[in-house]
C-alpha cells in the first residue's frame, strides 16, 4: 500500500511538472498583441491647460482650454482646442462662450466652436447651438445648425443664425418658432 502511495505521488508530481513546463513554454513563445489606443497626434505643438488674454481698445477677452494642438501648415497657423471657454468683457456687458472643441485659423482670423456651444451675456441673453463660427475681419457670427436664442420674456428657435456686427443686424432663418411672455 505504501508503494502504491509513492507511485501515485510520483505520477502526480510528474503530471504537475509537465503541465507547468507546457504553460511556461507556451506563454513565452506567444506573441503579445500591441496595445491599441488613440493614434499619436502629429501636431507641431501640443499644450495642456491653455490660457490666453488680450485687450483691444475697450474690449478684453480671455480664452481657456484643456488642450491645444497647433500646426503651422503653410503659415496658416491652425489650432484645435478642447473644452473651450471664452470670457469677453465690453463696457456695456460681458459674454461667456463655451464649447466642447474649437478650430482657430490665425491667418484668416476665423474660429469655429463645436459641440454644446452656449453663449450667455450679463444682461440675460442666451444662445445655444452645436456649431458657431466667427470671422474676425468681417466681424460676422453665424451658424447653419439649429439655434435657440432666449432672453427674459422670450425664446426664438430657428435653423440658422447670422449676426453682422457692422450693421448690428441679427437674422434667424429656416423654420422659426418664437414665444414671448407678457410682463
Amino acid at each position: 500500500m505504501r508503494r502504491l502511495a509513492h507511485v501515485i505521488l510520483a505520477v502526480v508530481l510528474v503530471f504537475v511538472l509537465v503541465v507547468a513546463a507546457t504553460l511556461y513554454t507556451s506563454t513565452r513563445a506567444r506573441e503579445v498583441e500591441p496595445v491599441v489606443g488613440p493614434a499619436p497626434v502629429k501636431a507641431d505643438l501640443n499644450v495642456k491647460e491653455v490660457r490666453i488674454e488680450e485687450e483691444a481698445g475697450k474690449v478684453r477677452w480671455r480664452l481657456t482650454a484643456e488642450q491645444a494642438l497647433m500646426w503651422d501648415e503653410k503659415g496658416a497657423g491652425r489650432s484645435e482646442l478642447k473644452r473651450v471657454s471664452v470670457e469677453v468683457d465690453e463696457p456695456e456687458r460681458s459674454w461667456s462662450i463655451v464649447g466642447d472643441t474649437a478650430e482657430y485659423l490665425q491667418k484668416e482670423k476665423r474660429i469655429e466652436l463645436r459641440g454644446n456651444v452656449v453663449v450667455t451675456s450679463s444682461d440675460g441673453l442666451k444662445l445655444e447651438t452645436d456649431v458657431l463660427r466667427w470671422h474676425g475681419e468681417e466681424r460676422r457670427l453665424w451658424t447653419d445648425s439649429p439655434v435657440t436664442l432666449s432672453a427674459p420674456g422670450g425664446v426664438v428657435r430657428g435653423q440658422t443664425l447670422e449676426l453682422a456686427m457692422a450693421s448690428d443686424a441679427t437674422t434667424i432663418g429656416g423654420r422659426v418658432r418664437a414665444r414671448f411672455e407678457r410682463r
